[in-house]
């Protein structure tokens, strides 16, 4: 039993943990908020043809599935997850201050190269750092993640607002501003208890390839999540088309983010099993792009966007909840690992064909990205039963 003295002290720990893990997500998707909608601008102000952004903004999608779960495999096996997102944040601020001080296509090319392969393991990394922290403090993931969505919004607004008053050439500095304060938010990560386990590396990594139910998680989150990318890609493009105003289209993404910040927020009272989350979360999809394909009025427009909060956040926590079930501790980063590489790879070729069901249907394609929702929903609820929580070291390293 604990002593009166033991329990604030586990307390102030707890709370420390979630108050520097906050800080860190906040910088991090800071600099995702920043970099996904100017930094194809800034390559745009400094003289890059359309071809050249092309193949450059590619970039991160394709280190997502091939060099990612290496960096996170490498990361466990060495024990040092925490000290892996301090590198990767590091590295990344390097790497962007780097292509800052380059025009030319070619060089811009490689040096960013470099710096996707360092910066976009920190996402999984994070995860894995805070899945294993919600493992050892009982923490709930969703007020942890909260913070990341909130300042992904606030970053774009705020560089939406620097565009009107600095040159486009100098957004970059924007972008490499945010990656410094995710270094000095990283020095803040407390270290948890080293996992290590008896099992050997190759027998754990095919272990976890073996185990049907973890791919189901991961493949019917991803396809969940990969219906997202014809919103990302064109509802900007398609809602101009039809009249709505830039500032409407700006105030119809601030409801969706609004509504996922509404759902991480109450994600501790939910009582449902995680896999019925994620199945709530594909047929909410359904919905949301079957609503959206028909170019509804503004006003159901804007409540198809609230739906964000079920077809992303509640998909999200689920998925989140599952994978710290199912995944044993000291197999949770080469888990996230897998799970961004198959989002990566879906989403890269759920990105190529878009475009060209797009040019030829228009809205029809909503009605695609229906039908992968569905059938991510389809999958989880099939596996449903066989995804009830493997035993495992609850204990946390980082």
């Amino acid at each position: 039993m604990q002593t009166e003295s033991q329990i604030p002290i586990a307390a102030a720990e707890k709370r420390r943990f979630a108050v520097n893990l906050a800080l860190f997500y906040s910088a991090v998707f800071a600099v995702l908020g920043t970099h996904l909608p100017f930094f194809p601008l800034w390559l745009k102000a400094i003289g890059i043809d359309a071809a050249w952004i092309g193949l450059i903004n590619a970039l991160p999608a394709i280190t997502r599935f091939t060099t990612l779960p290496q960096v996170t495999a490498f990361a466990e096996k060495r024990h040092a997850i925490r000290a892996a997102m301090m590198v990767s944040v590091l590295a990344t601020a390097i790497g962007f201050t780097a292509v800052g001080l380059q025009q030319q296509p070619l060089a811009l090319f490689l040096i960013y190269a470099l710096t996707c392969m360092m910066w976009t393991p920190t996402m999984p990394l994070t995860d894995a750092y805070a899945l294993r922290g919600v493992a050892r403090y009982g923490l709930d993931y969703g007020p942890l993640r909260l913070w990341g969505s909130a300042a992904f919004a606030a970053g774009s607004l705020a560089c939406g607002y620097l565009v009107d008053v600095i040159a486009a050439r100098d957004l970059i500095w924007v972008i490499v501003a945010w990656a410094v304060v995710a270094v000095l938010a990283s020095s803040l990560l407390q270290p948890l208890d080293d996992v290590r386990h008896r099992t050997t590396e190759r027998r754990a990594h095919t272990a976890l390839l073996r185990d049907a139910g973890f791919w189901a998680i991961i493949a019917s989150a991803a396809l969940i999540q990969g219906s997202h990318v014809a919103y990302y890609t064109f509802s900007a493009i398609n809602w101009q088309l039809h009249g709505i105003s830039g500032l409407t289209i700006a105030e119809l993404w601030t409801l969706g983010v609004i509504a996922e910040i509404v759902v991480f927020a109450l994600s501790p009272r939910f009582s449902l099993h995680p896999s019925t989350m994620i199945a709530i979360g594909g047929l909410s999809a359904v919905v949301r792009w079957i609503v959206t394909a028909h170019e509804p009025p503004l006003a159901l427009l804007a409540i198809a966007q609230l739906g964000h909060g079920l077809s992303f956040g509640m998909t999200i926590v689920g998925t989140m909840n599952l994978l710290v079930q199912r995944v044993p501790a000291h197999q949770i980063a080469r888990g996230q690992g897998y799970y961004a590489a198959c989002n990566g790879l879906l989403g890269a070729a759920t990105s190529i064909a878009s475009g060209a069901i797009y040019a030829r249907t228009g809205d029809g394609l909503y009605y695609v990205m229906a039908a992968m929702a569905g059938l991510g929903a389809l999958v989880i609820w099939t596996a449903r039963h066989r995804l009830t929580a493997h035993p495992h070291n609850a204990e946390s390293g980082g």
